[in-house]
């Protein structure tokens, strides 16, 4: 199980420079938006990636609560910016 907690935790690393420099570099909001969903699922990844390196269960509840909040918050930028609320 050690070799599937690195390679989870080497792709949400790249997963979040790749993120970060779309974040900086986005020249509209939903690039931002975007990258920032791709930081909250590296975030869920690396709970994951925890949980199994752990074997505690606790970092699952994290995950969930987390994947919640990103696909409510994603459901509402998007309606900010399909209304044309940010440009």
């Amino acid at each position: 199980m050690g070799v599937t907690v690195t390679i989870l935790v080497l792709a949400a690393a790249l997963a979040t420079a790749l993120a970060v420099v779309r974040m900086l570099r986005g020249p509209r909001h939903a690039d931002r938006i975007v990258a920032l969903d791709i930081l909250l699922a590296a975030a869920v990844a690396l709970c994951v990636a925890a949980a199994l390196a752990t074997q505690r269960t606790v970092f699952l509840d994290v995950a969930i609560g987390l994947a919640l909040v990103g696909f409510v918050a994603t459901i509402g930028w998007a309606r900010l910016v399909d209304r044309g609320g940010a440009s």
